[in-house]
């Protein structure tokens, strides 16, 4: 079954209104966990969410600390939680609650028209009569669309190479040179393509395909599919948990890339 997702256009780019909104649902959550884990903050043995948000904490400064020394990575600490707790919580979104909603009238107001209708809806048979209805996912992981994907992988790309040249702006037209000036082609298409198209598509793909499948075992019988769809949503929150453990930490490698020397 074909899922329509309402747009609109402004200043010449489509805009997706499910996407924004699960997109800013994601970051309230977000601010919500962090708020809860951190008021009353006690300085003795932490209990509760605290034990929960230190653990967090170490987690990932851990995973700073395989690329950076310890200085430099609790700089990149408040990053690298700030990303794995809304690509953590985006990828969990379209696991645990799976919304539709269908439309045989238009709803101009949500981008529902009576050409929308038209073109992606499909029949059914309401009262004895054939109509045309569309089905919206309102409620899914902002994960699974590319744009956001996308977005949060040139925003990582850029700060990485806004710290190179803030490090050493010499040092950072030097690295394309090395070890040979016959490096540089590698180093443009390592920086320019291969990076900014392998970070987010990585993402895209693993949570795209999950919530593709759980929809198809979602419009089966519950008789047949109940199992499957079971073990399938146990392995989808494996699976959106790994791959904010892996855009974490890419993050911050390609963050030392530029402010270690080492590198």
């Amino acid at each position: 079954m074909e899922h329509y997702s309402p747009t609109f256009k402004a200043l010449g780019m489509t805009f997706d209104i499910p996407v924004m909104l699960m997109s800013v649902l994601a970051s309230i959550l977000v601010l919500i966990l962090v708020t809860i884990s951190t008021r009353n903050m006690t300085t003795g043995v932490p209990r509760g969410m605290q034990n929960f948000f230190e653990w967090v904490i170490d987690f990932v400064r851990g995973i700073a600390g395989q690329f950076m020394d310890a200085k430099t990575g609790t700089k990149f600490v408040t990053l690298g939680i700030t990303l794995f707790l809304y690509i953590f919580i985006s990828n969990q979104m379209g696991v645990l609650a799976n919304f539709n909603v269908t439309y045989t009238e238009p709803n101009p107001s949500l981008g529902i028209t009576q050409e929308v209708i038209n073109q992606h809806g499909h029949a059914v048979t309401h009262d004895g009569h054939t109509v045309k209805e569309v089905t919206v996912s309102w409620f899914k992981s902002p994960t699974a669309s590319p744009s956001v994907t996308f977005g949060l992988a040139l925003m990582v790309l850029l700060y990485a190479h806004y710290l190179g040249i803030k490090k050493s702006p010499g040092k950072y037209v030097k690295h394309w040179f090395e070890p040979s000036p016959a490096m540089f082609i590698l180093h443009v298409m390592e920086e320019f393509i291969i990076k900014p198209l392998t970070l987010p598509l990585r993402l895209f793909g693993n949570i795209f395909a999950g919530e593709v499948l759980i929809a198809f075992l979602l419009a089966g019988s519950a008789a047949a599919v109940s199992i499957p769809l079971v073990i399938w949503l146990g392995y989808s929150v494996f699976v959106g948990s790994i791959q904010a453990y892996i855009f974490t930490t890419l993050t911050l490698v390609y963050i030392s890339q530029k402010v270690v020397d080492d590198h």
